[in-house]
């Protein structure tokens, strides 16, 4: 029997697992999963694990779970279960018959614990939370042993049993491994595998007063799921000596095998979880689907697409150490995607008004437009024209720098897909002296496609006729913090760093008609402008649209810098 080629590992991780086939291990059976706790949203570092568990499985032709380590009940809640199935689903993962839940395993966890009672690997200790952590000790000092380690098989299964029962308040009791109060890794200094809580669990209800600690419960679960590689963030890295003392101690059918890997942290913007509820909980933004938060909620809402995100997670790839990625690169793979699949439209943004004077008044004739030039399959669309139109404001200057090639006072310039424009004249607000209207005359030998098409002027504008342009809002976005990365983590300073311009709405904007019907969540590259998305908030008389990403793309010249700077 041949076995079959594999893919070349492109990771330490893929390694590892390539390895583990060669050798046999885990009866050739690759199993994996994506364990969210639901007390939140995912964002854009959950979609680095879930592209690299689901892929790994993939690859291998294994299988990857989708499993909720819902163990503490104060924070869980069906809206986050719904919300990440909605995300691993967008992303473009499927997990099949696969979907567990830690809860489901309350029953078999709790006799796991009988059974480290009855083996004298767990006992029942009363002392106080702050006297659990006084006693732990400390990184350059050994804990110390609580007064209640030398309890009795028989009182610490009696005392379990009963906390079970609920007979007592909580805080009176938890259950605590005993493992070691002087190892130099403190997370082996008698964890606490169980404490008592009266919550209502949204899945279990009252059924259960006690409920497991993660370091317990998750690599229990893996175990009962016959998990073969339990793939996390370096934060666990500390915590696998306690992952394998609990399958070791608990004598389980399955032997999963836990390894690191670095987190996703992203520049110029919020990661932590609890950073992330008190941005929503203050209403510092609009909620979790806010387009200026790296929930993935609110990046489909800005108009990030699931291909541009698995593409750049399988960019940055799978370190060992951790580091921050400028978000930059993020966007660098949004514009990729969106070159090749957004129709480009015009859309003016802040309008100023211009008449063509020598245009005959009432008529309207229609220019072709190329629907997106990356791909001839999207054809063209046919755009109207008429006298009164509109350009963006910054397209005009009355008394213009000298590498300024738009329009201004006796400058021509062509108006895209159709004619070439002079400006004769400027028509100013009286009061405030600001330019309101540009008067000018254009060449009808001119328009695009003509025999004169090609005579040579220096700027090429964007516009919309006025009379058939629909009128929009226009969000732009901004990075939520102002610095780099996070900072400080102290809520004062963190809220301090936020940046008052991550958001700029614009009303009174016009885009082509073209966009009549268009539905939220589709977009489209503005022409010079950027690429846009339909935003839930538009109606049918009144669109509304986010900027996903402008055209200006710091990362490739970055990369285009680096590559002429190698080959010289």
């Amino acid at each position: 029997m041949t076995t079959p080629d594999l893919p070349a590992p492109s990771d330490f991780i893929r390694a590892i697992v390539a390895q583990d086939l060669t050798a046999g291990k885990h009866g050739g059976r690759v199993v994996t999963r994506f364990p969210p706790e639901p007390n939140g949203y995912l964002h854009i570092g959950h979609a680095k694990s879930i592209c690299l568990n689901f892929g790994i499985a993939n690859e291998h032709h294994g299988v990857c779970h989708l499993r909720y380590d819902d163990t503490n009940p104060t924070t869980e809640d069906p809206e986050y279960v719904q919300a990440i199935q909605e995300d691993v689903r967008w992303l473009g993962f499927e997990w099949g018959d696969k979907l567990f839940y830690a809860s489901d395993y309350f029953e078999q966890l709790y006799l796991y614990a009988v059974q480290l009672i009855k083996k004298g690997k767990a006992y029942v200790d009363s002392l106080s939370a702050e006297e659990i952590r006084r006693y732990r000790g400390t990184l350059t000092e050994p804990g110390k042993d609580s007064p209640y380690r030398t309890r009795s098989v028989e009182e610490n299964l009696d005392l379990f049993r009963r906390m079970r029962a609920d007979e007592f308040e909580e805080g009176a009791h938890v259950l605590r491994a005993r493992i070691d109060m002087a190892s130099p890794n403190i997370n082996l200094r008698d964890p606490v595998l169980y404490r008592i809580l009266r919550a209502h669990h949204y899945r279990t209800g009252d059924k259960w007063c006690i409920y497991p600690t993660y370091d317990y419960a998750h690599p229990l679960s893996d175990a009962i799921e016959g998990i073969t590689h339990s793939i996390c963030t370096l934060e666990f890295e500390d915590h696998r000596p306690l992952y394998d003392w609990v399958i070791e101690q608990c004598d389980t059918p399955h032997r999963p095998q836990q390894i690191e890997f670095a987190r996703l942290n992203l520049s110029h913007t919020v990661m932590s979880k609890r950073k992330l509820l008190e941005l929503v909980e203050k209403r510092y933004v609009a909620g979790w689907d806010d387009p200026r938060l790296p929930t993935l909620k609110g990046l489909r809402r800005r108009g990030y697409t699931p291909e541009a995100i698995r593409a750049f997670c399988e960019h940055i790839g799978v370190a060992k150490r951790d580091a921050t990625i400028e978000a930059a690169l993020l966007e660098h793979f949004i514009r990729e995607d969106l070159n090749r699949r957004a129709p480009r439209v015009m859309g003016v943004l802040r309008p100023l008004r211009v008449v063509i004077d020598n245009y005959p008044e009432g008529q309207v004739e229609e220019v072709e437009a190329v629907n997106n030039p990356e791909d001839p399959r999207m054809g063209t669309r046919k755009v109207p024209f008429s006298r009164v139109l509109y350009i963006e404001r910054e397209d005009f200057r009355e008394d213009p720098p000298k590498q300024f090639f738009r329009l201004a006072p006796g400058r021509e310039v062509r108006l895209r897909y159709a004619y070439i424009i002079q400006c004769t004249g400027v028509v100013k607000d009286e009061r405030t002296g600001e330019v309101v209207e540009l008067r000018c005359t254009y060449d009808p030998q001119t328009r695009s496609g003509s025999a004169q098409a090609g005579r040579k002027v220096k700027g090429t504008l964007h516009w919309v006729s006025a009379a058939q342009a629909l009128e929009a809002e226009v969000r732009l976005y901004d990075s939520l913090l102002q610095n780099s990365v996070g900072g400080p983590t102290d809520a004062q300073d963190f809220t301090a760093q936020l940046n008052p311009h991550s958001l700029e709405r614009l009303t009174g904007c016009r885009v082509e008609p073209s966009l009549a019907g268009s539905s939220p969540g589709h977009r489209y590259q503005f022409e010079r402008q950027g690429y846009f998305c339909v935003d839930p908030d538009s109606t049918k008389d009144r669109l509304v649209f986010n900027r996903t990403v402008s055209l200006k793309d710091t990362w490739a010249k970055v990369e285009k810098a680096q590559r002429g700077e190698e080959s010289g």
